[in-house]
């Protein structure tokens, strides 16, 4: 039976946000945090394939698919304010624990909630979500240039990646096939990176990455204390996070359930199917 996914809105701090929900609020919540450029929308076969099982929230970040997109004055465009937001998105459900999903932007926000609540992360399914040096591919050299000066210049030449061809390459690059790969995803997020100030406020978030990568020592210790369950379902032909960045976590947890396919950045886009059995079978062992 075809379950029915809600698209609902909630006051948070002031911003409103926008999540996608499906499934029977009773059941085991898996919340579902999105990467760049995409939103929510990365998650639709997860929110259409388990909902039947499992409650699911998938929320946009403040600036990214239909949430609200407030000005810079109004919200500071780093990774810190956005985990501070999503955890006051996640805690205000009053949940006893919840799974975390995370891809790309995911896992530095995933990771800075799971630190602050180690008791409440049941477990992790982690799609090319990264923590670890290693894991940061060829891809960041435009991104590792800001970081080591945040001119016009260096932003400039970044500008390549809003474009529709460069949000094409990200969903494409890698892939078997980019047959396979619906081009409604990167139309969507050349719309949503078209609108006034959204260069600035992203360049801002490339800009603040740096910051993350700093706090992956931290991370690290919560895997290695609180062995969080964890299920990898990993694109090895990711530019940015490439496998390396999935092997890493072997070295600090004892246990992974370690899965990598022959695809790109966005996995869930050519190897959906095989993903979700994947978290159907993990979560199902977690009971």
């Amino acid at each position: 039976m075809e379950s029915q996914i809600r698209f609902k809105r909630k006051q948070i701090n002031g911003i409103e946000i926008f999540y996608r929900e499906a499934g029977n609020p009773k059941n085991q919540p898996i919340i579902l945090l999105h990467g760049f450029p995409t939103s929510s929308h990365m998650y639709r076969k997860v929110l259409q394939a388990l909902s039947n099982n499992y409650y699911l929230i998938a929320p946009d970040y403040p600036g990214f698919g239909e949430s609200e997109f407030p000005s810079s004055e109004r919200f500071p465009y780093t990774f810190d304010a956005i985990a501070i937001l999503m955890e006051a998105f996640i805690m205000s459900f009053n949940f006893k624990d919840f799974t975390l999903m995370i891809q790309d932007y995911g896992a530095p926000i995933g990771f800075r909630i799971a630190t602050a609540h180690p008791d409440k992360v049941k477990a992790i399914i982690n799609q090319n979500g990264n923590a670890y040096e290693e894991g940061l591919g060829d891809a960041w050299k435009g991104i590792r240039n800001l970081w080591t000066k945040n001119s016009e210049d260096n932003r400039n030449a970044l500008l390549a990646a809003f474009s529709l061809e460069g949000l094409k390459w990200q969903y494409t690059h890698g892939t078997r096939n980019p047959e396979n790969i619906n081009p409604d995803s990167w139309q969507l997020d050349y719309l949503r990176l078209s609108r006034p100030g959204a260069h600035q406020v992203n360049l801002d978030l490339f800009y603040d990455y740096q910051n993350n990568v700093k706090l992956y020592p931290k991370w690290q210790e919560y895997l290695r204390k609180y062995q969080p369950a964890m299920l990898i379902v990993w694109g090895k032909n990711d530019a940015f996070f490439p496998e390396s960045g999935a092997k890493a976590y072997t070295k600090d947890l004892k246990v992974v359930d370690y899965n990598v396919y022959d695809t790109g950045h966005f996995a869930l886009e050519e190897d959906g199917g095989d993903i979700i059995e994947k978290i159907r079978s993990f979560m199902g062992q977690l009971e």
